[in-house]
C-alpha cells in the first residue's frame, strides 16, 4: 500500500516568526508538544535511472519496501531521490509526483522512506553508480510537532532560514484533497502564509546552483 504526502511549506524567515509559531500552536492544541528534535543531511541526485537504482538497493530493502518502490518506478514519470542522515541513522527517500508540480517541492507525493543499514557515503555510493549525480547537499536543524492531527516540522535550513512544513500523511488517494483543506485551515489559524511554488523554485535553483556556500553553515539568501 502506497503512502501519499500532503506537505506545504511557509517561510518564516527569522527566529522570532518560528517563536510565534510556536506559541499560536500551542494555542490551538495545547498538546502541541515538541516531539523531536534532530540534525540532518540531504543529499539530493539528478539524471539517474530508477530501474538501476531499484536493483542496486534492493537487497538493502525491505520486502514491502522492495515491492513499493517497484511499483513506483513502473507508474511514476516524475521522481526525487535523496539520501538522508538524521541523528546517525540513514535513509532512502524517493518521492513521486502526484499532482503535476515537481516531485522534489510538489504538494501531493508518493513517499517512500526507509532506513538503510549503510553508511550515508555508502549509500550516495550505489546511488552514483546507478548513474545519479549530486544535485545538491543540504544541511538543517528540525523540530517536529503534532498540531490538531498535523505533522508540523520547524526547519532552521542552511540557505532558506526558517521554514515550517505542514504535513498529512494518507494511504488512499482520494483523501489528498480532504487533508489539503485541513492543512490549510491549520495554518490560516496558525497566522502562516504557504510559500508559493513560483518563489519555492527560485530558491530551490539558486540553492542548487550554489550550494557548497550554504551547506554546513547558518548562511541565508532572500529570494522573492
Amino acid at each position: 500500500m502506497h503512502t501519499y504526502e500532503v506537505e506545504v511549506k511557509s517561510l518564516l524567515g527569522g527566529a522570532e516568526n518560528a517563536d510565534a509559531l510556536r506559541a499560536r500552536m500551542k494555542e490551538i492544541d495545547p498538546n502541541a508538544n515538541l516531539v523531536s528534535r534532530n540534525k540532518q543531511l540531504n543529499h539530493y541526485f539528478i539524471d539517474g535511472d530508477m530501474a538501476k537504482l531499484a536493483k542496486a538497493v534492493e537487497t538493502h530493502l525491505s520486502a514491502d519496501a522492495r515491492t513499493k518502490l517497484a511499483d513506483m518506478v513502473a507508474k511514476g514519470k516524475s521522481f526525487s531521490v535523496r539520501t538522508r542522515e538524521k541523528d546517525g541513522d540513514v535513509f532512502l527517500v524517493v518521492k513521486a509526483s502526484t499532482d503535476g508540480a515537481t516531485s522534489a517541492n510538489g504538494t501531493s507525493r508518493i513517499e517512500l522512506e526507509e532506513k538503510i543499514n549503510l553508511s550515508l557515503n555508502e549509500l550516495d555510493k550505489l546511488l552514483l553508480g546507478a548513474s545519479f549525480q549530486y544535485q545538491a547537499k543540504w544541511s538543517r536543524e528540525r523540530e517536529e510537532y503534532v498540531c490538531d492531527g498535523t505533522n508540523v516540522c520547524l526547519d532552521r535550513n542552511a540557505g532558506y532560514g526558517w521554514l515550517a512544513e505542514f504535513e498529512r500523511m494518507v494511504t488512499d488517494e482520494s483523501l489528498l484533497q480532504n487533508a489539503r483543506q485541513e492543512i490549510d485551515e491549520l495554518m490560516s489559524r496558525c497566522g502562516v502564509e504557504e510559500l508559493q511554488q513560483d518563489r519555492l523554485e527560485r530558491m530551490f535553483a539558486h540553492y542548487n546552483a550554489h550550494w557548497p556556500e550554504y551547506y554546513g553553515t547558518d548562511k541565508i539568501f532572500v529570494i522573492e
